[in-house]
C-alpha cells in the first residue's frame, strides 16, 4: 500500500480558513449576529454606539443570500413575538436597512395613542423605558407622533415604536412590520462606544437589553 501524502501546511491552512467561515457564516445565519446601533431611536435602553448581540433563533429569521438582500424562506422561530420584545427587523421601505423598535402590539391587537400616552386594546401601557422630549403635543390630523389610531395590527404582524418616542420613525408613520422581516430579538450589549467623547461605555457592557 502507497503512503499517503501529507497534506501541505497552504493546504491545511486554507481548508482551517473555509471550516471556519462556513461556521461562521452558519452562527451569523441561524443562531445570533452583532449589530451597531446607528442613531437614538431607541434613548434611553439603547444609546448610539451601543453595539448589541441579536438572537436569531427564539423568533425565527428570514435566510437570506450570502452578501445579498434576497429572501430564501424564513426559519421558524421557537415562539412568536411579544408586546415588549425588542427586534431587529428588515425596514418595510427598505429591506436593505435593518431597523430596531420595541413591540408594542401583535396580531389581533388595536394600537392607540392619545397626547402621547400608548393604549392597547384599550388600556394605557406603563412604559418605564420609554422618554419623551418635547413638551408640545402634537395633533393628530397633522402628525401621527401624539395623537393616532386606533388601529388594528394584522395577524403575522406587529406594531413597533422606539423609546425615545418624541424622536422616533416608527409604524406610527409607516405601518406594521410583518413577521417574515424580524431578523431575531436584541439579547445584550456586548461593546458600546460614545464617539463625542472618544470613550469606552464600561457601564453599559455585558448590560441585558430589556
Amino acid at each position: 500500500m502507497k503512503p499517503r501524502k501529507k497534506k501541505s501546511n497552504i493546504r491545511e491552512t486554507i481548508e482551517a480558513v473555509v471550516v471556519a467561515f462556513l461556521i461562521a457564516l452558519v452562527i451569523r445565519t441561524f443562531v445570533i449576529q452583532a449589530f451597531k446601533i446607528p442613531s437614538g431611536s431607541m434613548i434611553p435602553t439603547l444609546l448610539v454606539g451601543d453595539h448589541i448581540l441579536v438572537n436569531k433563533f427564539l423568533l425565527g429569521t428570514p435566510v437570506d443570500i450570502p452578501f445579498t438582500n434576497i429572501t430564501l424562506f424564513k426559519m421558524p422561530g421557537l415562539r412568536k413575538p411579544r408586546r415588549g420584545d425588542i427586534i431587529v427587523f428588515k425596514y418595510p421601505e427598505d429591506p436593505k436597512r435593518d431597523f430596531i423598535k420595541r413591540v408594542v402590539g401583535v396580531g389581533g391587537d388595536v394600537v392607540m395613542s392619545k397626547d402621547k400616552a400608548v393604549y392597547v386594546n384599550g388600556r394605557k401601557l406603563v412604559e418605564p423605558y420609554t422618554q419623551h422630549v418635547d413638551e408640545d403635543i402634537k395633533p393628530g390630523q397633522f402628525d401621527r407622533r401624539d395623537n393616532f389610531g386606533p388601529v388594528v395590527v394584522p395577524q403575522g404582524s406587529v406594531f413597533v415604536m422606539g423609546d425615545n418616542r418624541d424622536q422616533s420613525y416608527d409604524s406610527r408613520f409607516w405601518g406594521f412590520v410583518d413577521g417574515s422581516e424580524i431578523k431575531g430579538n436584541a439579547v445584550i450589549i456586548y461593546w458600546s462606544w460614545d464617539s463625542e467623547k472618544t470613550w469606552v461605555r464600561f457601564g453599559r457592557i455585558g448590560r441585558l437589553v430589556k
